[in-house]
């Protein structure tokens, strides 16, 4: 069962923005409670921050339990034998300050950057009229938490593909990735989501957990410019793509090396099986078929298949899963490498 439930999402999860973009899949009118995690317009910070935020993380020391004897006992275990604990002072937990529910265990030089100031506070600083927070809520078991600036309404480019362009903000306490804010697009439609970096004009800032990070919203600012200038760089990544032309048989090329067969009978079924379900993507489904013989139809084809038709683990839902790909980098990992055989192929 997935760690977020869809009791999860409905209180730890916000969307915004849902009078243009529509609800999110997990939406059920009849269970929303008394204040609905959906807004018709963008989140108010003081929701995002009374509703997800309003605890922050706090540094434990750490004990471990070792034999002892009577007169430096601590306790006795279960089996009658005594113990005692002992510090390490060179690890710290770090917890949840309102029920000190387990986040991540670190080094000491570890600095936790909470929520509030670095997510919340720091995305404040560049909402004006036109943009406002579109999404926020928090993942494996608070441990994760992103916040989401974008338009209220997408954009469309001369080549009529429409999206709209992002700021997501994210940090977590379980080491999974650095507080990093990067620019990134979502595709209207499919909602898949792309970081605007495949023609190396994304900007991305990141920040360590350490006593020497600061707090840098003038830095981090100026990393990710503004969510308007992202129009214009979208545009030219689509031109770009669109322009890039793919023959039949160079896509025949593309899959076979991108998804190898495998070594066992049961991994080149696999293998075989999600080539197939790629190729009708990029055929037949209009989230990518429009845009075929181009790298632009590739791309979408590959990231419209991770996004809505690649299993997940069986601990693991797809929309956490597709959460986690979208602040952690694996579905621009993703896009990447899909390009970067294609240009191979294609020379």
């Amino acid at each position: 069962m997935s760690k977020e439930t869809a009791s999860w999402l409905k209180t730890r999860t916000l969307t915004g923005n849902t009078k243009n973009r529509g609800t999110a899949w997990h939406y059920r009118a009849d269970q929303q409670g008394e204040e609905p995690n959906h807004y018709p317009g963008p989140i108010p910070v003081s929701d995002v921050e009374r509703r997800l935020f309003r605890w922050e993380a706090v540094e434990l020391p750490v004990y471990v339990r070792v034999p002892a004897t009577i007169d430096s006992m601590d306790g006795i275990d279960d089996n009658g034998n005594p113990y005692r604990y002992l510090p390490r002072e060179q690890r710290k937990n770090i917890a949840a300050s309102d029920d000190y529910s387990d986040l991540g265990m670190f080094k000491e030089g570890y600095r936790p950057h909470q929520y509030r100031e670095w997510l919340l506070h720091t995305v404040a600083t560049v909402l004006d009229s036109d943009l406002g927070i579109s999404s926020a809520g928090l993942l494996r078991n608070r441990a994760v938490a992103w916040v989401e600036v974008s338009v209220p309404e997408s954009i469309t480019t001369p080549d009529g593909v429409e999206f709209r362009p992002n700021l997501l903000a994210t940090i977590s306490f379980d080491g999974s990735i650095a507080t990093t804010f990067k620019r990134t697009c979502t595709m209207v439609g499919c909602d898949n989501t792309r970081e605007l970096a495949l023609s190396e004009k994304g900007q991305t800032y990141k920040a360590r957990h350490s006593k020497h990070s600061g707090f840098k919203v003038a830095e981090a600012r100026d990393a990710l410019a503004l969510v308007h200038t992202m129009a214009s760089d979208f545009a030219d990544e689509v031109g770009r793509l669109l322009d890039w032309k793919v023959s039949d048989n160079q896509w025949h090329l593309l899959r076979r090396e991108v998804i190898p067969a495998g070594d066992s009978k049961g991994a080149t079924t696999r293998a075989l099986n999600r080539r197939s379900e790629i190729n009708r993507m990029y055929r037949y489904d209009s989230r990518a078929n429009q845009w075929h013989g181009t790298a632009f139809g590739v791309v979408q084809a590959f990231n419209t298949w991770n996004h809505h038709d690649r299993p997940t683990a069986k601990s693991t839902d797809r929309a956490e899963r597709n959460m986690l790909d979208a602040v952690t980098g694996g579905t621009t990992a993703e896009d990447v490498k899909v390009l970067a055989a294609l240009s191979q192929i294609t020379g």
